[in-house]
């Protein structure tokens, strides 16, 4: 089953390290557009964090990406221009990498979410 919504023709794009990149392709995440963009960008440790920035850019502007998932240590580098994207859609989902386990902490949705709500009203 591969992770879009076909109805929709929408796409999840990952930014992620080698592992990740792959295992989603894998799954039948990978695409390129009729523009020869591709829908995911491998990361390592020689990629500028301008191109990180830049890609993630590229993918919140384009409207047949409906989900950017991003290992959360290249969420970290990234930070200014993630907590700037205030929109639904793309929805951006932190997620962890082999080698960096997830921390809820550092999460922007999370912690977004925990400013709209008051804890003792989660109690319930």
């Amino acid at each position: 089953m591969a992770l879009h919504s076909a109805a929709k023709g929408k796409l999840i794009s990952v930014i992620g390290d080698e592992d990740t990149c792959v295992g989603f392709l894998l799954g039948g995440v990978g695409e390129i557009n009729k523009n020869r963009h591709s829908n995911f960008m491998v990361v390592d440790k020689a990629t500028p964090i301008g191109e990180i920035e830049e890609c993630f850019k590229r993918f919140i502007k384009r409207d047949d990406i409906d989900i950017i998932l991003i290992n959360q240590n290249i969420a970290e580098t990234i930070r200014h221009v993630i907590d700037g994207h205030n929109q639904p859609v793309p929805a951006v989902l932190e997620i962890p990498s082999k080698d960096h386990p997830y921390d809820a902490s550092k999460d922007s949705i999370l912690r977004r979410a925990r400013g709209m709500f008051n804890p003792d009203d989660m109690a319930a």
